[in-house]
């Protein structure tokens, strides 16, 4: 079985190193198609289209301008989300992210400024290895 640390994963806008990562979410999902019949006595579906949600959250680094700085609100980028690394061999996710929020916050009194980037997937995840 294999276990991988949560440090172990890196996020890149194309090829470009998301800076400061501190977590990410990948939510892989699909539309649910109801086919029930009017005889029928339990409700059934069948898979729809595919999409997929998430978030990378970071400590706000302005000066990352090709990784952070990517990440605008309304922008479409390719991410590629590897959960164990990027050496050879390892998994990674890929797909085009519509950024469709940003939110600051700060770390209150001596704590860190982050930001949280949220998308939507437009199109297909598609999983690979390095």
């Amino acid at each position: 079985m294999a276990v991988h640390k949560g440090s172990e994963g890196v996020v890149k806008v194309g090829s470009n190193t998301i800076a400061e990562v501190l977590d990410w979410s990948l939510n892989e999902s699909a539309d649910t198609i109801e086919t029930t019949n009017l005889a029928a006595t339990a409700k059934t579906y069948v898979a729809g289209k595919p999409g997929g949600s998430g978030s990378v959250s970071c400590h706000w680094d302005e000066t990352d301008t090709s990784g952070q700085g990517a990440l605008t609100a309304g922008a479409t980028v390719v991410l590629n989300v590897y959960p164990e690394s990027t050496g050879s061999g390892a998994t990674f996710a890929s797909f085009s992210a519509l950024v469709t929020s940003i939110d600051r916050a700060s770390g209150g009194g001596e704590g860190i400024v982050s930001a949280t980037f949220n998308f939507t997937a437009s199109g297909a995840v598609t999983w690979s290895t390095v």
